[in-house]
């Protein structure tokens, strides 16, 4: 009885350290994909802001090429 009572033990053991294990490499794994999303998020807020940009150049190309226009009329 009592070998069996430490073979289980040593199995237990042997689990929560498998177990301790893992959890570290899947911390580390979502650590990971945090800095992923996080740079992610960077270039899409660059992007957003440069077509931001752009979009107000042309507009203000646009009004004013027509105040030239109605100038000229």
């Amino acid at each position: 009885m009592r070998g069996q009572l430490r073979t289980r033990l040593e199995e237990l053991r042997q689990e929560f350290g498998n177990g301790q294990q893992r959890l570290a490499e899947i911390e580390n794994q979502a650590a990971q994909l945090r800095q992923t999303l996080l740079r992610i998020s960077g270039a899409i807020q660059v992007l957003e802001e440069l077509l931001r940009e752009e979009r107000a150049g042309a507009e203000a190309e646009t009004t004013a090429a027509s105040s030239l226009a109605l100038e000229e009329v």
